[in-house]
């Protein structure tokens, strides 16, 4: 399925079960910055809404995420679900009334009432995702992205980004591609506060990182934009890894 199609579907489920409490649904990631590719990136959005969802509207929108979640890309859905006060009135991290991607699944399968009930709280990424939203997001539905989120204060946002690639000499091995490319493009805006796509801040690490690493970041690129898996060894990974973290944490 096409994932103009899959965002079509989201619109119109979500407008059914959120109605008058729906402020808008806006598109990040990939998409927003129109470098999607179906067997690599995950579909992410945010929903934001006037007032607190109760769990009867929480086992409704699982529901249909999930069944939507089937017919995603691979890395399936990503959503989260944001009050209004915390879109133009910022608090970090951010309070979020529900959440889902891949990686909760099996949590939801095996006892939706559960995971509707406790999946909440705060979470710093969505510093980042509203940064994104800010500078390239998509209005699926909804009110106009400057009438909705505010401008994320700079510390919050590096905080955010920071969290993201503390783990990255271990995380590198099960995840190459995205741990290459996100280490350029978090460079990309300690050093320039360019906020990019993993692909541009592959292009803005060929352009501004020393040769030593051109090659790694080129594979990386080249699987990112394929159907390609990317393999790493450890000796190498670690190597990058110093280099980019050094660079990084140097300018924050």
């Amino acid at each position: 399925m096409n994932y103009k199609l899959v965002l079509d579907k989201i619109k119109e489920e979500y407008s059914n079960i959120l109605k008058d409490n729906l402020v808008g649904i806006y598109v990040h990631g990939s998409i927003a910055f129109n470098c999607f590719n179906w067997n690599k990136s995950d579909i992410d959005f945010i929903v934001v809404v006037k007032e607190k969802i109760s769990k009867g509207t929480k086992l409704q929108l699982m529901k249909v995420t999930t069944e939507l979640n089937a017919v995603a890309p691979p890395k399936g859905l990503e959503m989260s679900v944001v009050l209004e006060k915390y879109c133009n009135n910022f608090q970090y991290p951010t309070p979020f009334e529900l959440h889902f991607s891949n990686m909760h699944m099996e949590w939801y399968k095996n006892n939706a009432d559960d995971y509707c009930e406790k999946m909440n709280g705060v979470d710093a990424d969505l510093a980042a995702h509203f940064t994104v939203i800010k500078r390239a997001g998509i209005v699926l539905c909804g009110q106009a992205i400057d009438e909705v989120f505010a401008i994320v204060p700079k510390e919050y946002y590096i905080d955010s980004i920071k969290s993201d690639i503390e783990d990255a000499k271990s995380a590198i091995i099960d995840n190459p591609i995205y741990m290459i490319l996100n280490l350029c493009r978090v460079c990309a805006y300690t050093k320039q506060e360019l906020i990019l796509s993993k692909e541009q801040g592959a292009r803005w690490g060929l352009e501004h990182l020393i040769k030593k690493y051109h090659s790694i970041i080129n594979r990386a690129m080249h699987c990112y934009q394929s159907n390609e898996q990317m393999t790493i060894e450890k000796e190498e990974a670690e190597g990058y890894c110093d280099y980019m973290l050094r660079l990084i944490f140097d300018s924050i």
